[in-house]
């Protein structure tokens, strides 16, 4: 199987100030999008299993995309689904998570940490939030954060919206304590 794909979207956002203070250095985020056919949609498939690699190939490109974006190294990933309403929740589920991970890894560097995601089904224009955390310790709280995602033409009935989010930095101006970069450890993918 290989996804069609009928668009690719790419936001990027910066963030300078948050709460009237400058940060201390701008944090940009990045999510790559791609709209894709689901030839599942509609109809039972026990075996699921030859969306995983076609997810795969999409995943690599988007977190490409994604990466190169970026002007500072990563910090943070994330990975989200939306279906379409002739599809269903497990499809959104088998383009995440057997085979998407390794190529999002692979874009950012590494990654021993969980990559985070969410899914859901919808309509087109349905937004979806990607959570992000930290690529090297899970529990570094200073980049607990999501990036909301919308394609306003997507996904339609028979169709899924597969997500890809990188940043490089944390929530502007953390004060909630917890582990911090500089304390993580990175060798168990949690602290």
């Amino acid at each position: 199987m290989k996804f069609q794909i009928r668009k690719i979207q790419l936001v990027s956002e910066t963030t300078y100030a948050e709460a009237g203070r400058p940060v201390d250095r701008p944090i940009t985020r990045v999510a790559a999008a791609a709209v894709v056919s689901n030839e599942y949609a509609g109809q039972w498939q026990d075996d699921l299993s030859p969306m995983y690699d076609a997810a795969a190939d999409v995943a690599a490109d988007l977190a490409q995309r994604a990466v190169a974006a970026l002007p500072g190294a990563p910090e943070s990933y994330g990975k989200a689904a939306i279906v379409g309403l002739d599809g269903e929740l497990e499809h959104a589920a088998a383009v995440l998570h057997p085979s998407l991970g390794k190529p999002l890894r692979d874009a950012v560097g590494g990654g021993t940490s969980i990559i985070p995601s969410a899914k859901k089904a919808g309509i087109a224009g349905t937004a979806i939030d990607v959570p992000l955390h930290y690529k090297d310790a899970a529990f570094v709280r200073t980049h607990f954060d999501a990036m909301e995602v919308r394609i306003p033409d997507a996904p339609r009935p028979n169709e899924l919206v597969i997500v890809v989010a990188v940043t490089d930095g944390g929530r502007p101006h953390p004060r909630v304590g917890g582990l911090t970069i500089d304390e993580a450890d990175g060798s168990d993918g949690l602290r």
